[in-house]
């Protein structure tokens, strides 16, 4: 994956989310006049982050079966983006995707958080990080590109203290991971 890649996958999420047939999105380029789906959307992005091997998305379902749907064109559109370049066959996500339901405020709130850092709770480093595409900036600079963020934001006074918020988080999700390993190596003995 390069950053061409990553990139495309954003553009994937943003027109493939539509309950409309849009074809390609090398059809769409020659479109001048188009614009993504305001109305027909599928779903709302609340947070997303594309690391170099896996990607989370935090969606709010905008009508019955949209949160599949919108994973079936995103799926299917990118894979045959990077087959056609890559001049390979077959499917590109390991497995069915997984999904949870939140259902909590609290988990809502620090599984933004999650999403939006991922790259960090990884520890990716700086090769990684270049092809890493996240909401973070979104939530920070409170810039209108992808996300739909009221649903969190609108819980703090500021981007800036949702920032504190989210950066604590981390500092405890990395701990986590750090515990999961040593106990992982523990079973391993």
């Amino acid at each position: 994956m390069d950053m061409f890649d990553a990139d495309r996958f954003l553009k994937s999420m943003i027109v493939f989310n539509t309950v409309k047939q849009i074809g390609s999105i090398y059809e769409l380029s020659f479109q001048v006049d188009f614009k993504p789906a305001k109305k027909d959307k599928l779903v709302d992005i609340i947070a997303y982050c594309l690391n170099p091997n896996h990607f989370h998305l935090m969606l709010k379902q905008s009508r019955n079966g949209g949160i599949s749907k919108f994973m079936q064109k995103l799926a299917a559109g990118y894979s045959w983006y990077f087959n056609h370049k890559y001049k390979r066959n077959g499917v590109l996500f390991q497995g069915p995707f997984k999904i949870k339901h939140i259902n909590d405020n609290s988990y809502a709130l620090h599984t933004s958080a999650y999403i939006n850092l991922n790259d960090k709770v990884h520890q990716l480093g700086a090769s990684g990080a270049k092809l890493v595409r996240s909401s973070w900036d979104e939530y920070r600079n409170s810039k209108n590109e992808i996300c739909k963020k009221d649903i969190i934001l609108n819980q703090f006074n500021n981007p800036v203290e949702y920032t504190s918020f989210a950066l604590e988080s981390l500092k405890d999700m990395i701990a986590k991971r750090d515990d999961y390993r040593e106990l992982a190596a523990l079973f391993k003995e």
